[in-house]
């Protein structure tokens, strides 16, 4: 019987290993895409009840706020407290909603340079009321490629945040392009307060945060998105100089088989433009 078990194990694993590696992705894509799918409904089965309680406490807040003796006054301050606390898990499941869809790209040819110009138009007004410069430089000789643009420009916006996030009291953030081997290269470099080399680490986990109120998914999120194209990010920091999130880009990212194509289009995931990451 122990021998038995023992063949059927090894022909097991000499079957999967015989795999060639594009049926190996197809399968791999498919548990993940199946693994999103009931993380996504279970997300959604969470929300919904959520905005209706926020609605009804928004209601009766408005009753309580022109009651003027104590006792409502009261009852008011901890329905302020009900609904912040709402909101914010209202906000952590949109943000898990985005992590869990970032694997699926959908890839049309993009100009990088104007894909980063674009958002960084949007986050200026922000960033100089926080007394932050942006600056930017571009590689003009990066040639456009498959990007999923709103994908990408999420992830880019969360990077922007958290370093936004890291110069309270002002500073520089610098975004660069340069075209390197087969690939683009992304630099997003702030002056702020940089990352201890113990959490350095932890950045791309999710839920780990060193903001309070923050949801940790921001740079997980990013993660996921710049695999999900092929490529790769890392973070380099130094702690009271700053911090340089480095991230590369093939021109030619991997593709998806047309089983799996089909799979990813046949879903409605309702994606919109950047968030405000928290």
């Amino acid at each position: 019987m122990a021998t038995e078990a023992g063949v059927e194990a090894l022909v097991e694993r000499k079957s999967v290993t015989d795999l060639d590696p594009v049926a190996i992705r197809d399968r791999f894509r498919a548990q993940s895409a199946e693994i999103a799918q009931l993380a996504g409904g279970l997300a959604h089965e969470i929300r919904n009840p959520l905005s209706t309680m926020r609605l009804n406490l928004s209601l009766v807040e408005e009753q309580l706020a022109a009651e003027e003796n104590p006792r409502d006054r009261r009852l008011l301050e901890k329905i302020r407290r009900v609904a912040r606390e709402s909101q914010r898990l209202e906000t952590l499941v949109e943000d898990f909603l985005r992590l869990v869809r970032a694997h699926q790209p959908r890839l049309t040819l993009a100009n990088l340079n104007s894909v980063v110009d674009d958002l960084v138009d949007f986050c200026e007004p922000q960033a100089a009321a926080q007394n932050v410069l942006i600056r930017t430089r571009f590689d003009r000789d990066i040639p456009a490629f498959p990007l999923d643009v709103d994908l990408f420009k999420q992830a880019l916006f969360n990077l922007i945040f958290n370093a936004l996030s890291a110069m309270p009291d002002g500073g520089e953030l610098i975004i660069e392009t340069r075209r390197e081997e087969g690939r683009a290269a992304l630099d997003v470099t702030d002056t702020g307060v940089g990352v201890p080399l113990d959490l350095q680490r932890k950045v791309f986990e999710p839920f780990f945060s060193t903001r309070p109120g923050g949801s940790g998914l921001g740079l997980p999120l990013a993660r996921r998105v710049v695999e999900a194209h092929g490529g790769a990010i890392r973070l380099q920091s130094e702690p009271g100089k700053g911090s340089r999130f480095l991230i590369t880009l093939p021109f030619d990212p991997p593709i998806e088989s047309a089983a799996a194509a089909a799979e990813r289009n046949s879903e409605h995931d309702g994606r919109s433009g950047p968030a405000d990451v928290r």
